[in-house]
C-alpha cells in the first residue's frame, strides 16, 4: 500500500525537477557578415554652417601677495641686527 502510494509522488517530483531545467544555449564564438552583395547608394552632405564658441578667460583672486619690493623687511632685520 505504501509503495502505491510513493510511486505517482515520486513521479510527479521527477518531472517537477525536469520542467525546471532550461535548454543550454550555445552560441557561436564568431559572426561573419557579408557586405559584398549589398549596395548602398548616398551623397556625401557638408553642414552649412559652423558653431564657434570663444571661451572667456577664467579669472582668479590671487591668495598670496606679492611683493615687488623687500625694503620694509631688510629695514627690520637691519634693525634686529644692530
Amino acid at each position: 500500500m505504501r509503495y502505491l502510494i510513493l510511486a505517482p509522488l515520486l513521479l510527479l517530483a521527477g518531472d517537477a525537477r525536469a520542467e525546471d531545467e532550461e535548454p543550454k544555449k550555445v552560441y557561436r564564438s564568431e559572426t561573419t557578415i557579408d557586405f559584398e552583395e549589398l549596395e548602398i547608394e548616398g551623397i556625401l552632405v557638408k553642414p552649412q554652417s559652423a558653431l564657434v564658441l570663444e571661451r572667456k578667460k577664467a579669472s582668479f583672486n590671487p591668495l598670496i601677495k606679492l611683493r615687488t619690493d623687500w625694503n620694509d623687511e631688510i629695514e627690520k632685520n637691519l634693525d634686529e641686527i644692530k
